[in-house]
């Protein structure tokens, strides 16, 4: 049988990529001086209103993808309330910003009250967590463009960095190393190729009682694990950032490790990220197994188990690893031809 790739599952990562380079140039037409960086970071940059303001706000977008499918199967929803939050906060965090505040869409064919409040729940512990405000959101109902049963979820973030302290990549240079944070599971991406892989898009008693069962290697059950929420690195990243050692951040979220962290990398530089120094969670190996996908398209699509990849100075990375206490030296940066991949996973069989 022929492996399964995200393609086949109907998501087009290069054809998005393309048809994003498109639009970000419509968007750009209607930047304002107080745009600070052209489209493409992990947030929005604007300067605050004011001559004399130090301070930049920092803005993201996103939504929970098909994850929501699991929860609606498992009946779980709180834990995607916390995916959310989690996932805008982790982006804008790549900026060096801390939240400020956060809004919801929620969009269904009927509104099931049990589910939104599952979901406002979760939202609401992620929220205060951060140190983040929900103020406000949108609660939309839309018979005819949703199935029954089935929403959508989307979150907005705003945060603040000081100029000074804004972190966007321009300063990484050669020899600097990436340090690899481990992941919580899958995060909040993948999610489409995972459910085809694993049997969970046949008949929905069938996929619930899959997801019932609990794997040899695992300690809890399969709905368990592809629910686990995104983690969030704003307690583990604060302090590096009052520190002032990061040279760059990057969430890997769509796209996996290569794609996301050459978001950051500058003109001339690769970040070369080499496969087998860190270990691999095992349930990426039973979505690998279970739908023979090739190790290439798993790095394309999957964290792997890396969930943030934080860049530092070589002379740096003993006091900022004693700090972090987690994760892995997982690759560094090196001089590149201006036409290279400004990231590349080596070591792929």
């Amino acid at each position: 049988m022929e492996g399964l790739s995200y393609s086949r599952t109907g998501v087009d990562i290069a054809g998005a990529d393309a048809v994003k380079r498109r639009i970000a140039r419509l968007a750009e037409s209607t930047f304002t001086p107080g745009v600070l960086r052209e489209i493409g970071h992990f947030g929005g940059l604007f300067a605050a209103p004011g001559e004399q303001n130090p301070y930049v706000l920092v803005s993201s977008i996103d939504s929970v993808g098909t994850k929501v499918l699991i929860a609606r199967l498992a009946g779980h929803h709180r834990s995607i309330g916390i995916d959310l939050v989690n996932h805008c906060v982790d982006d804008i965090l790549a900026c060096g910003a801390r939240p400020l505040f956060f809004l919801d869409y929620f969009a269904t064919d009927c509104l099931a009250p049990a589910v939104l409040e599952e979901l406002v729940t979760g939202m609401t512990e992620a929220c205060a967590a951060a140190g983040c405000a929900l103020i406000g959101g949108e609660t939309a109902q839309l018979p005819g463009i949703y199935r029954t049963g089935v929403y959508d979820l989307a979150g907005c973030i705003v945060g603040v960095v000081h100029r000074d302290r804004i972190v966007d990549g321009s300063t990484i240079q050669a020899g600097d190393v990436l340090i690899g944070l481990p992941s919580s599971g899958l995060h909040t991406n993948g999610y489409s190729l995972a459910r085809a892989a694993l049997g969970l898009d046949d008949d929905p008693e069938v996929a619930r009682a899959r997801l019932a069962e609990v794997p040899s290697w695992a300690d809890r059950s399969l709905g368990e694990l592809l629910l686990e929420p995104h983690r969030s690195y704003l307690p583990l990243m604060e302090p590096l950032l009052d520190a002032g050692v990061i040279q760059g951040l990057a969430h890997i979220t769509g796209g996996g490790l290569a794609g996301n962290v050459a978001r950051i990398i500058p003109p001339g530089l690769q970040a070369q990220i080499q496969a087998g120094s860190w270990p691999i969670p095992p349930i990426f190996n039973h979505i690998q197994e279970h739908g023979k996908i090739d190790t290439r398209e798993m790095y394309r699509v999957f964290n792997m188990g890396v969930g943030y990849v934080v860049v530092v100075r070589s002379e740096d990375v003993p006091a900022v690893r004693q700090r972090l206490n987690e994760g892995w030296v997982i690759g560094s940066v090196v001089p590149a031809a201006e036409a290279d991949d400004r990231a590349v996973v080596r070591g792929l069989s």
